[in-house]
């Protein structure tokens, strides 16, 4: 599943974002405050308005009026266009949110639609889900070998509020295909903000699949794979001997006390060192591996700032194993302001993020024809940027 388009109105400083031709890498290019983490809120946000509600999900970032974008009229409107698989048709989420006349913030309208082959349909998408201020119908035949949209059943439902997401409910339903697989993409969203202090914490011990956003669980999920994918992690130890010089294991170590460390192990020490005692740089690395080597990936991965701690010579080697997950696993968006980093990206996989007049516009590289040309002819892009050409 691929999301390959995407537009936003009206959310904090995306006043009026298109971004188009999304590939299984996107990485957002752009100086503090330019509206990187911004974007991937807007995926916080849809997931805490499917697992909650609308005003719950705006009441924790301040209520509406501190997400509405400042000095502007509208909706705040959130546009989403994916694939469930390479060769199905493409699907269109649309989400809009205003307030009521009592300033209560709620659904205006929630559309699911898409176009279906072999159907007559006069040529335009049709909608299989149609919501507005709790109300709503969706087509129950869905799965069904419909030759007409006239062949479409469509029921209606009322939600119990206008502020709930139709596909909080119809995406539990297997017979609402798209929906399900919308629900899903949001839900399984995962941030990684690593905190290379959380990462070194020991834990009490358990079994836990997957690291948590700040890390703090690693040595629990390096046990993890150690027992039940020794394939998995036999490959994070390979690619750390490549990567880190020195070091020739890592261990999860459990304590008389029932807790769980990390110990890494160098060849020319014959006692191997504890977390606490290894390069930021290291402990970051092995993260990473970790959590890409995730036996259930993620269907949207979102990474802040992977450069943070680790040495430049590191994030073209960080760069090619986000590539290969993203091919493998699932699609991953990350977020960055490192020119070496950058230096290993391509330019269909590279967004610009400015900040003009308090609001973000996001710029595809590839569609810039005079620095594609200058990357052919062996100029690298994060040079490119640092030049102020980008």
């Amino acid at each position: 599943m691929k999301i390959e388009n995407i537009h936003i109105e009206n959310y904090k400083t995306l006043q009026n974002v298109d971004i188009k031709n999304i590939g299984q890498l996107a990485v957002f290019l752009g100086v503090n405050g330019a509206g990187k983490s911004t974007l991937f809120d807007v995926f916080g946000f849809l997931k805490q308005c499917l697992t909650e509600n609308v005003s719950s999900a705006l009441q924790s970032r301040g209520g509406y009026d501190e997400v509405h974008t400042r000095d502007t009229d509208g909706n705040i409107c959130i546009s989403i266009q994916y694939r469930v698989e390479e060769d199905s048709p493409l699907c269109t989420y649309e989400l809009k949110i205003s307030p009521d006349e009592n300033k209560n913030p709620i659904v205006e309208q929630e559309i699911l639609r898409y176009r279906r082959t072999g159907i007559k349909h006069g040529g335009s998408p049709w909608k299989f889900i149609d919501f507005s201020r709790g109300t709503g119908y969706a087509i129950t035949n869905e799965d069904t070998e419909m030759q007409n949209i006239e062949d479409a059943n469509r029921e209606k439902f009322v939600l119990d509020a206008p502020d709930i997401l139709a596909i909080k409910s119809l995406g539990q339903m297997k017979r609402f295909r798209a929906a399900v697989e919308f629900r899903k993409l949001i839900e399984d969203w995962f941030v990684s903000d690593f905190h290379i202090s959380a990462a070194r914490q020991t834990q009490d011990i358990s079994y836990i699949e997957q690291l948590s956003r700040s890390g703090d669980n690693l040595a629990n999920v390096t046990q993890f794979l150690h027992d039940r994918h020794p394939d998995r992690f036999k490959k994070i130890l390979k690619k750390m001997k490549e990567k880190i010089p020195g070091i020739s294991n890592v261990e999860a170590k459990q304590t008389e006390e029932g807790r769980i460390f990390l110990r890494f192990s160098d060849g020319k020490f014959k006692d191997p060192f504890s977390a606490r005692f290894v390069s930021d740089g290291t402990i970051k690395i092995f993260a990473y591996l970790v959590m890409l080597a995730n036996p259930n990936p993620h269907r949207l991965l979102c990474i802040e700032e992977p450069e943070n701690q680790l040495y430049p010579h590191l994030l073209g080697i960080l760069a090619e194993e986000f590539r290969e997950y993203s091919f493998s696993g699932g699609q991953v968006f990350i977020s960055t302001h490192s020119p070496d980093f950058v230096n290993a990206i391509e330019p269909e996989e590279l967004f610009i993020i400015k900040k003009k007049d308090g609001v973000s516009e996001i710029v595809a590289v590839s569609s810039a024809e005079n620095i594609v040309s200058l990357y052919q002819h062996g100029d690298k892009l994060g040079v490119l940027w640092q030049e102020g050409l980008l």
